[in-house]
């Protein structure tokens, strides 16, 4: 909420390449106690489940929304329903700049969620398109846990880290990166979360998280319980309790056509955190499925409908 406030009164407008414009500020940090409940927006509701799905699907190194349709989370759609209206094979509407336009035309809009949902459909049905259209290029899942070398080789960069914290925990170097400017190119959304790094004192795992750029109304909230997902899965392996989440953020944005929405966002009370449960029969991060993860307490206030910037 303060963040939200210290963009509205302090941030610069600026274009940026979807054409919608922002408000934006740089440099700003936030700092969670995750030892005092999750950190999951009560102002409006934020759900927990769709955070959950894509936290797995980047822990298994997956870079297809197939897995993400399967489990009924559609957050990445727009990058790759982009990537298929763009090719040579296709051959429904002019769909170019459908981000904009279906905010303003009914027409568009209505075509844009029937070659949407025929698009999804694909993706689930036939493995052959979904294999060349589902496809993300080299995102997060592809660099956490399978970065390839110059050598030709690849690292585990999760594996890594997490046999690092078990075995060296004063380490300075538990570090993972998903910004490999070799294969940005390829990425149908270069990683906005870009580096994390893991400390571990007194028992408790801490993890701070470089965000080069962040959509402050709409990302902002998924990346922080993310974040604080993955340190509670991580600090349950390695046998820690959790400690901070720290959120550095580079560019902090407000997308113009957002500002409605964030007045009756910071016309609301924060209401009490929740508080996160997971499996104590499941030993690995790796074995974790969304079944295992229970949030407690969860009551925020109605959600907020936004159109998301492609």
């Amino acid at each position: 909420m303060e963040l939200l406030q210290d963009i509205l009164d302090n941030g610069t407008r600026k274009e940026d390449r979807t054409g919608t414009g922002t408000l934006s500020v740089f440099g700003r940090q936030m700092r969670f106690d995750l030892s005092k409940g999750f950190p999951l927006v009560t102002t409006k509701r934020v759900p927990f489940r769709l955070i959950a799905s894509e936290l797995l699907w980047f822990i298994k190194g997956d870079t297809n929304i197939r897995y993400l349709l399967q489990h009924n989370n559609n957050i990445w759609n727009e990058w790759a329903f982009k990537r298929w209206v763009e090719s040579t094979d296709y051959q429904g509407p002019d769909m170019s700049n459908f981000g904009l336009r279906s905010q303003q035309d009914e027409e568009f809009a209505r075509q844009y969620e029937q070659q949407m949902d025929s698009f999804k459909q694909r993706v689930l049905d036939d493995e052959e398109f979904a294999k060349q259209y589902g496809e993300l290029g080299n995102v997060y899942g592809k660099q956490w846990r399978d970065w390839t070398t110059a050598q030709g080789g690849t690292i585990d960069q999760l594996k890594d880290a997490i046999h690092t914290i078990k075995t060296n925990p004063d380490s300075r170097r538990i570090i993972v990166s998903a910004w490999n400017p070799e294969d940005v190119p390829t990425m149908a959304l270069p990683p906005c979360h870009t580096l994390f790094q893991f400390y571990v004192a007194e028992g408790k795992l801490s993890c701070q998280l470089y965000q080069r750029s962040g959509d402050t109304f709409l990302g902002i909230p998924f990346n922080i319980a993310s974040y604080a997902l993955l340190t509670h899965l991580i600090a349950h392996e390695c046998g820690l309790a959790v400690g901070d989440f720290v959120h550095t953020i580079g560019d902090a944005h407000i997308y113009t056509n957002h500002l409605e929405q964030i007045q009756t966002q910071l016309g609301r009370e924060p209401r009490e955190l929740p508080t996160l449960k997971l499996n104590e029969q499941v030993a690995s991060m790796f074995d974790f499925e969304v079944s295992d993860m229970e949030l407690i307490g969860y009551d925020p206030h109605p959600s907020i409908k936004a159109p998301v910037a492609v």
